[in-house]
C-alpha cells in the first residue's frame, strides 16, 4: 500500500490526535483507541477474550447496585489525547445520556477491566493501568487467560499514590465487597 492511498487521517497531526478526533474521523475502524495522542487499532480477539467478558459482563450486570451499569467496549475519556477502551467499565447509571453515546468520562468509571489478549499485553499490563489510575478510576481489574481459564487480578487504587494496589488474585471464584458485593464463579467460562 503506497502513502497516497492511505486516509488521511493515517498521518496524525504533529501534537497528536485528541479524544474527540475519535467521533470526527470518518470510517474509522471499530474498537480505535487513544492512547498518549496515537491512534491504536484492535486485532481480532480470541474465544477466551470474547468468554471471558460475556462472563465477567453477565456477573457484574446481576450484581451491581441500581445506581451502577455494566458496560463492555465503550471508550473512556481520560485527558486530552487519552481515550482507551475498557473491556469492561461499570459507571454510574446517571453516565449515560443518550443511545448515541459514544463514550464515558474518568469521573463515570467505577471500576475498569481489561482481558489481555497476545497482542495488547503490554498496553493492558502497563500503561492502561497508570492511565486508569492518574484519572483517578478507584477499581481496575486485569484478567489473564491460564490454560483457558481466567486468572482476575484485582487492583484497587491508593489514592495519595494515584497508583492501584494488588488486592487478591482470583482463579476459580471472585468473591469481593467492593466496588459491591460480587461473587463470580469463573469456571462458568467452560459453559459459554
Amino acid at each position: 500500500m503506497t502513502e497516497s492511498s492511505l486516509p488521511d487521517w493515517a498521518f496524525p497531526p504533529p501534537e497528536g490526535f485528541v479524544a474527540e478526533d475519535l467521533d470526527r474521523i470518518p470510517q474509522l475502524p471499530a474498537h480505535t483507541e487513544l492512547i498518549d495522542g496515537s491512534l491504536v487499532f484492535v486485532s481480532p480477539q480470541a474465544s477466551f477474550h470474547t468468554r471471558a467478558v460475556d462472563l465477567l459482563v453477565g456477573a457484574l450486570r446481576r450484581a451491581a447496585p441500581a445506581d451502577l451499569r455494566a458496560r463492555r467496549e465503550m471508550s473512556v475519556v481520560l485527558g486530552e489525547q487519552q481515550r482507551p477502551e475498557p473491556d469492561i467499565s461499570v459507571i454510574h447509571a446517571s453516565a449515560e445520556h443518550s443511545p448515541e453515546q459514544t463514550f464515558y468520562r474518568a469521573e463515570d468509571v467505577v471500576l475498569a477491566v481489561e482481558v489481555i489478549s497476545p497482542d495488547s499485553k503490554k498496553r493492558d499490563r502497563d500503561r492502561k493501568p497508570t492511565l486508569y489510575a492518574e484519572a483517578g478510576i478507584a477499581h481496575f481489574w486485569l484478567v489473564e487467560n491460564q490454560s483457558g481459564k481466567p486468572a482476575v487480578y484485582v487492583y484497587e487504587l491508593d489514592p495519595v499514590a494515584r497508583s492501584y494496589v494488588l488486592t487478591g488474585i482470583h482463579h476459580d471464584r471472585l468473591k469481593i465487597s467492593a466496588p459491591f458485593d460480587i461473587d463470580i464463579d469463573l469456571t462458568d467460562i467452560d459453559q459459554l
